[in-house]
């Protein structure tokens, strides 16, 4: 598996959830979709922060 840049990871991870939220509060706004939206949210935020801590561990200058 490649290195991934920082600067991509979070541009990625904050586009995804930018446009999950746009979907289910401007598009399909609906309880159930903003729940799911959130759980969406929570995953990629959750893949974001272990791309992150696999990252930082392996880099031991920091």
């Amino acid at each position: 598996m490649g290195h991934v840049p920082v600067a991509w990871r979070d541009l990625v991870a904050t586009a995804a959830v930018t446009g999950v939220l746009v979907g289910a509060y401007l598009v399909v706004p609906h309880p159930v979709v903003q729940y799911g939206a959130w759980l969406v949210v929570f995953a990629v935020w959750m893949a974001w922060f272990v791309l992150a801590g696999v990252e930082w561990l392996s880099n031991p200058d920091g």
